[in-house]
């Protein structure tokens, strides 16, 4: 049986500029006995939600922190999210202690995000 726990991140607003929205950040610290592994995220399924009464362009990204280079989309890839709506994308994107999920869309404060997956030890 797998050790992982589920992870629910969010609601939040995805940002004008490329801003991180997820990392599984560095291991912990190492103890007598024991020695510690890098944390892993699973993500499994994804929500983006436009609460304004316009489109907006969202796009999400897997690399370094704040990255948006052109080649690292994994989603949502200038997405044209209609007013008022929602859109779920579902899979199995592993982000690694280096690996950040950064988003962009081209509104302030009118786009949230909802990320549900698993998070565990390597």
């Amino acid at each position: 049986m797998a050790a992982n726990k589920i992870l629910n991140v969010g609601p939040a607003y995805v940002a004008n500029g490329a801003a991180n929205l997820l990392t599984p950040g560095a291991a912990p610290g190492s103890a007598v006995g024991y020695t510690s592994t890098a944390p892993y995220i699973i993500v499994k399924h994804i929500r983006i939600m436009n609460k304004d009464s316009s489109a907006h362009v969202v796009t999400l990204f897997k690399g370094a922190t704040g990255a948006s280079a052109g080649g690292t989309e994994v989603c949502f890839d200038h997405f044209s999210l209609a007013a008022a709506s929602f859109q779920d994308w579902y899979g199995n994107l592993r982000l690694d202690t280096a690996d950040f999920l950064v988003g962009t869309t081209d509104a302030t404060s009118q786009v949230t995000i909802n990320i549900d997956g698993e998070i565990g030890l390597s």
